[in-house]
């Protein structure tokens, strides 16, 4: 069987992707002795400054003997993300959005076990035993709070009254051995059920999962519609249901495999000053506040046990190849539950963190439809959160290639035609660019038209295209012409025999200036 054809075997745990990575090459182990006291994050960030550079696994930890840590699990790597949706490691960055995309149609329930079966009970402790800073948490950036345990984990909470799960990814900072925090932005599932939790005047269950394998935290790090749980898209995802068992202290449905788990309560009104923190954004988020916390009851985790860390800061070195797959792919369902036809491609540029941007790829079907197209992807579920800018261009234009969009932005949009703005928009309060603080939960969105001119569209100007038998008679010759590297790929070519008209039509009596 092809490899293209065959389908990769379902798995669980961060033990299976890692040593499938491994084996690609995509690990690099360091046993020289860091400090988890910003000389782990400043080795992964300037290690990560090369774009597919590997993920770190530090196994010599200054303080935590025994005790290991893993950056950036996904990074900007293809293969690793592959890897991490079961798929093979030989897909573009818009293949695996393509492939995420029909996969996130998916849902399988999923499966209870025993919890004596569940690998993470290896290792339970409660009581005066509990002590959770004898993991590596680490402290990323200079001006940080203090040490943060979960930067690549899941929060785990349900819902009071359906008792849906939720899993969701947000920071942690540790505020003793047996307390951490958990900082939710407004609007999050997991708040949601916090909030709820405490209206009843009632402490919220929560549960956080720490050394996660990499699907799990691309689910825990997606918005999905809020009447199902996360572990129904990861199992779909994975391609069998995940296993899961009942805990006895909170009652919450835990993962079975991973590799670190603590839970307990969040009280009402109690909280402690944490932050601030480097966030997504490359920026500190905010000074730091009050800020709810999770008492720890107990702590499961497995012999051996991996930390996975994500650090936040400037595009490369940051784990944003991931949220661009899932942001695309959220947004490209959207659009087609929408109705929305002609959608060729979904991409929101890492650079832009990824969730400051978003570019559609349409077929324009009818007049109206890039406007259409805009206005909708900018409100959806998918992309309504914080991003800034929206850009449509046409389906000759691959929306994962930056320098295409923006040459179809120049030569395509017309500035004073081509722009809308949306005020009062849903935003992030970790936006550096509003102040004072105090208004960043409502932010604004350009909307950019980089398509052809519909009413014009047959008329505009021929865009320069390979003549297809001559690329494929170069690209056989490649090699030939001593070149090393594989020929660039090409999908549109002229069609046309000769040109046809002018791209503008002239008024009665004037020149076409053709420079």
């Amino acid at each position: 069987m092809k490899q293209e054809t065959a389908k990769m075997a379902p798995f669980e745990g961060l033990g299976p992707w890692l040593e499938m990575a491994e084996r690609l090459g995509e690990i690099k182990r360091i046993t020289a002795e860091v400090d988890p006291y910003l000389e782990m994050a400043t080795i992964t960030s300037l290690a990560s400054r090369e774009i597919g550079g590997p993920a770190l696994l530090f196994e010599n930890i200054k303080g935590h003997p025994g005790q290991r840590a893993l950056f950036h699990p996904i990074g900007t790597s293809f293969k690793r993300l592959a890897l991490a949706m079961r798929e093979f490691p030989d897909k573009s960055g818009l293949d695996l959005v393509r492939i995420l995309k029909e996969k996130s149609k998916n849902r399988i329930l999923p499966k209870v076990v025993p919890a004596g079966s569940a690998t993470v009970n290896r290792n339970i402790e409660r009581g005066e035993q509990i002590d959770i800073t004898k993991f590596p948490a680490p402290h990323f950036w200079p001006l940080d709070g203090g040490k943060y345990i979960g930067t690549c984990g899941s929060v785990i909470t349900r819902d009071p009254e359906s008792g849906r799960i939720n899993l969701g990814t947000y920071r942690q900072m540790v505020k003793s051995k047996n307390e951490v925090g958990y900082y939710i932005s407004p609007g999050k599932d997991g708040r949601i059920d916090r909030d709820a939790w405490w209206a009843m005047g009632k402490p919220a269950p929560v549960a956080a999962v720490y050394g996660i394998e990499p699907l799990q935290f691309m689910i825990s790090s997606t918005t999905f519609p809020k009447t199902h749980s996360e572990y129904e898209y990861w199992g779909g995802l994975n391609g069998a249901p995940i296993e899961v068992f009942e805990s006895d202290v909170t009652g919450l449905l835990l993962p079975a495999n991973a590799e670190i788990i603590i839970e307990g309560y969040s009280y009402p009104g109690e909280s402690f000053h944490e932050g601030p923190f480097g966030e997504f954004t490359g920026y500190y988020g905010h000074p730091g506040g009050p800020c709810p916390y999770i008492k720890v009851e107990a702590v499961r985790y497995k012999n051996n046990p991996i930390l996975t860390c994500h650090l936040n800061c400037d595009w490369p070195a940051n784990s944003e190849y991931m949220m661009a797959m899932l942001r695309s792919a959220a947004l490209w369902n959207n659009l087609d539950s929408l109705g929305v036809v002609g959608v060729r491609g979904v991409w929101s540029p890492p650079e832009a963190t990824p969730l400051g941007m978003s570019v559609v790829s349409i077929e324009q079907k009818y007049p109206g439809h890039a406007a259409q197209v805009m206005a909708l992807a900018a409100q959806c579920t998918g992309a309504a959160y914080f991003s800034k800018y929206i850009v449509v261009v046409d389906h000759d234009v691959d929306p994962s290639k930056l320098d295409e969009v923006v040459w179809a932005m120049a030569t395509r949009s017309r500035p004073a035609q081509s722009i809308d703005i949306l005020r009062e928009t849903w935003n992030t309060p970790l936006d550096p660019s509003l102040n004072p603080p105090e208004i960043r939960p409502w932010g604004s969105k350009c909307l950019i038209n980089a398509c052809m001119e519909y009413r014009y569209i047959k008329e505009f100007a021929k865009r320069l295209l390979h003549n297809k038998p001559m690329y494929d008679q170069v690209a056989r010759r490649w090699q030939e012409f001593g070149f090393e590297t594989p020929v660039p790929k090409v999908d549109i070519f002229e069609q046309a025999d000769k040109l046809g008209g002018p791209a503008t039509r002239p008024t009665a009596g004037a020149a076409i200036d053709r420079m």
